[in-house]
């Protein structure tokens, strides 16, 4: 698949656009470390919650779906499903709260809710942790998906020497496909996003993600659109979907089924089945237990980063929830169409067809697809959309990995008291750091699921701390701590390499749903022990953070005695029955547009009617109550000089 010069004048100015938007931003980003990270606090819902959106529709969330599907059915995709009951949970419990704390990052938390050597240990940790080491295996599985990305949609013509089809200067030979593609993205696509971050910091990545989550919209559309046209509409799909089922061997469940399959999905070890323990874990755990970028129990990194930027309560309410419904019920449709299409063409079982590649590797499924069914005329904006889904990703993780690096490590603990000129500077030097270690990254990771798998392990039990220490005075700094540690400890001893001393049987994804209840119930006990075992915050720090915050008494009845100028807010009642509401809104989309897809339009259409409903309520319910806060009172974000910690 050459590009020709058509494509590159389109993939050129895609770039030439991110760039302007980037330099349009340099003088705001220029001023403090607050424009340069959080925009100034100066957001609207809508812009705020569009970047959330970008930020997680990342170049490898299509081949991730496109491989789930392959193996697992479209209920495979309850993996990341069930994480929409906790974005739910942040966004009517935990989201005012956020912007109320008026911080730079949710690192810089840390020192707000705990107090002494403890925390400050516990903040230099995480923002190394975080912003480094976690960042750039984010960093990493992303760009290790975009390899394969250009690969699939180039490695022929770079192995001929037609990828560089630029008319009047010819074509050009660049060597090995994979190595070509891996320095393409480290030496070009990774620092080029970089240097528009570098010069707008986040005022340039939100109004950039905006552009480019329209374009990897509509592009999406267009190839699932495309794609299902070829093959002769949804009817024709699903007859083809059928045959394969019946040319596989154990392949008795539904690949179109939203719900796993209860007599066949014991064990999940057949074709297209998850198996009942997972779907227990995802939906049943998962969402409150495990720590997973972009889905924080409670809230958390860029989300988080998100929050603090917006205007005020309302929007930082809003944004949270219009991310919720764009990136669990709008989204996914597209991804899992086309992940259909891929097993119809290249199943090895009867595919029309049949690919060894897909058999071996189903996530290359979804450019398959691209490459071999995408008209010539859109081609080059099929590639632009693939480079936005990088580089928002990419945009957004450098700024906020480079966040904790100097809010919460360099400034808080190597060069206090400096000029604001000095830490934006600092910001870009650390931002070419994470550029560098990022693509080290890259070339270490042997798949995009690794990825996923070693993030979800890690982080797994640690998220009931999170959701507890807004409601639970008693919690402190080593509960973080010893959650961490517990978690990351009982991984690293299950997945040992060569060396693990526990071994469980049964499919990949079974063997993930009994290691993360061992996981989380270790973590758990450990963390639950050490919060009685250990002294509990001061009550200056704790009165503190009542006075700052004004969470809901629950868990704060004795602190809120010793705060008596703050009425005490109960609003559990309010913000649970919009928990739910919420969830049925973003289920009853999701739903209702996957079975108006398929043509069942009564069921389709009464899911969609039950989501309007739920919309409704909710807004009925926040006008009632009082959109800014359920306590009636819009605290006043402290000043900048009271931002920082007298720690």
């Amino acid at each position: 698949m050459p590009l020709t010069s058509t494509d590159w004048i389109v993939i050129i100015g895609y770039l030439l656009v991110n760039l302007a938007i980037g330099i349009y931003y340099r003088r705001r980003a220029s001023g403090n470390t607050e424009e340069f990270f959080v925009s100034g606090r100066d957001v609207s819902w809508w812009l705020a919650g569009t970047s959330m959106v970008a930020t997680t529709f990342a170049a490898d969330t299509p081949l991730f779906v496109c491989g789930v599907v392959a193996k697992q059915g479209i209920a495979g995709n309850w993996i990341w499903w069930a994480f929409c009951v906790g974005g739910m949970l942040t966004v009517f419990f935990f989201a005012r709260y956020w912007r109320r704390a008026a911080i730079l990052t949710d690192v810089q938390f840390v020192e707000i809710r705990y107090g002494g050597r403890p925390a400050a240990f516990l903040r230099g940790f995480k923002a190394i942790y975080l912003g480094l080491f976690m960042n750039c295996l984010i960093l990493g599985w992303v760009t290790k998906a975009m390899v394969s990305i250009i690969t699939v949609l180039l490695g022929p013509a770079i192995a001929q020497g037609r990828v560089l089809d630029l008319g009047f200067l010819g074509q050009h030979t660049l060597g090995d496909p994979q190595n070509t593609a891996l320095a393409i993205c480290i030496f070009v696509l990774i620092p080029f996003t970089g240097l528009y971050t570098f010069i707008g910091g986040l005022w340039g990545v939100l109004v950039t993600d905006l552009f480019q989550f329209a374009l990897k919209m509509a592009m999406i559309i267009v190839l699932a659109w495309v794609a299902v046209s070829q093959l002769g509409g949804m009817h024709s799909l699903e007859s083809h979907l059928q045959t394969i089922r019946a040319n596989t061997p154990g392949a008795t469940s539904d690949v179109t089924a939203f719900l796993p399959d209860f007599h066949q999905g014991l064990t999940g070890e057949a074709l297209w089945t998850l198996p009942l323990l997972t779907f227990f874990v995802y939906l049943g755990m998962q969402w409150w237990l495990a720590w997973y970028p972009g889905a924080e129990p409670g809230g958390g990194g860029y989300v988080a980063q998100r929050m603090f930027s917006a205007k005020d309560e309302k929007n930082s309410l809003g944004a949270t929830l219009w991310f919720n419904i764009a990136h669990y019920a709008l989204r996914p449709w597209p991804w899992i169409v086309t992940a259909l299409v891929a097993i119809v063409v290249y199943s090895p079982n009867g595919g029309i067809h049949p690919s060894a590649a897909f058999g071996q590797n189903p996530e290359q499924g979804y450019v398959m697809v691209l490459r071999d069914y995408l008209p010539p005329a859109l081609r080059g904006l099929m590639v632009a959309a693939f480079l936005a889904a990088f580089m928002s990703t990419v945009g957004t993780q450098l700024n906020w990995g480079c966040s904790y690096l100097v809010n919460d490590f360099y400034k808080r603990f190597l060069v206090r008291g400096s000029t604001e000129r000095h830490y934006v500077f600092v910001s870009r030097l650390f931002t070419i750091l994470l550029v560098l270690a990022s693509g080290f990254t890259a070339s270490r990771l042997t798949s995009i699921g690794e990825g996923w798998g070693v993030v979800l392990s890690i982080g797994f039990g640690t998220g009931a701390v999170y959701i507890l220490r807004w409601y639970w005075s008693r919690i402190n700094a080593w509960s973080e701590i010893s959650a961490m540690m517990a978690a990351a400890a009982v991984t690293l001893f299950l997945n040992w390499p060569g060396h693990a001393l526990i071994t469980f049987t049964g499919s990949g994804a079974l063997v993930y749903a009994k290691q993360s209840l061992v996981i989380g119930g270790v973590t758990t006990v450990v963390w639950v022990l050490t919060t009685v075992l250990t002294r509990p915050e001061t009550d200056a720090t704790l009165i503190a953070f009542y006075r700052r915050v004004h969470p809901a008494v629950y868990g704060w009845g004795r602190i809120a005695r010793l705060a008596p100028e703050l009425p005490p807010v109960r609003d559990f009642g309010g913000n649970a029955l919009n928990w739910v509401l919420g969830t049925a809104l973003v289920y009853g989309c999701l739903f209702g547009i996957g079975k108006l897809i398929f043509g069942q339009w009564i069921s389709g259409i009464l899911m969609l009617v039950v989501a309007a409903v739920s919309g409704y309520l909710i807004f009925w319910n926040l006008s009632r109550l009082g959109w800014e806060t359920l306590s009636g009172r819009e605290p006043v974000a402290p000043s900048r000089a009271n931002v920082v910690e007298a720690h």
